[in-house]
């Protein structure tokens, strides 16, 4: 199968960088789905799953935010904030989620609505996204890593 070369990069580090199959990512204006060969595009992401497909195997990662560039046959994406998903501790993000409702819920002066919005959208997020891994682990039969 065709393939094309991927990386996600964040101000931190070089989040994934390989030749990949298909790309779906979080536009502003809806998913977008690139495949080898695709058009030269640029765009705004939003915060939200990416999936990777690499020999017929899906990964996912969670993104804060960012911009995609797709130029001959590679992408880059610069991103805010990216984890993929076995670097996600669900219960974090779980008390990260609880914590940014409860500010929303409070708006007290001293909060910062748009902040806490943003923060639960983050939560939100990279939970949907460690779920989504022990999901699939449960279906294979894996048992969690421990240590």
């Amino acid at each position: 199968m065709p393939t094309m070369r991927l990386e996600i990069i964040t101000a931190e580090r070089v989040v994934y960088s390989d030749e990949v199959e298909v790309l779906v990512a979080p536009g502003t204006e809806g998913d977008l789905g690139i495949l080898p060969h695709h058009a030269a595009l640029m765009s705004m992401l939003q915060p939200g799953e990416l999936m990777v497909r690499k020999d017929g195997e899906e990964t996912f990662l969670a993104v804060t935010g960012g911009f995609l560039e797709v130029m001959e046959n590679r992408i880059s994406i610069l991103a805010d904030a990216a984890e993929r998903s076995e670097e996600i501790d669900e219960e974090r993000a779980q008390e990260a989620m609880e914590q940014a409702r409860e500010r929303i819920a409070m708006r007290s002066a001293d909060v910062d609505l748009e902040q806490a919005l943003a923060q639960l959208r983050r939560a939100t997020v990279r939970l949907a996204v460690a779920r989504r891994r022990r999901r699939a682990r449960a279906q294979r039969g894996d048992s969690p890593r421990v240590g």
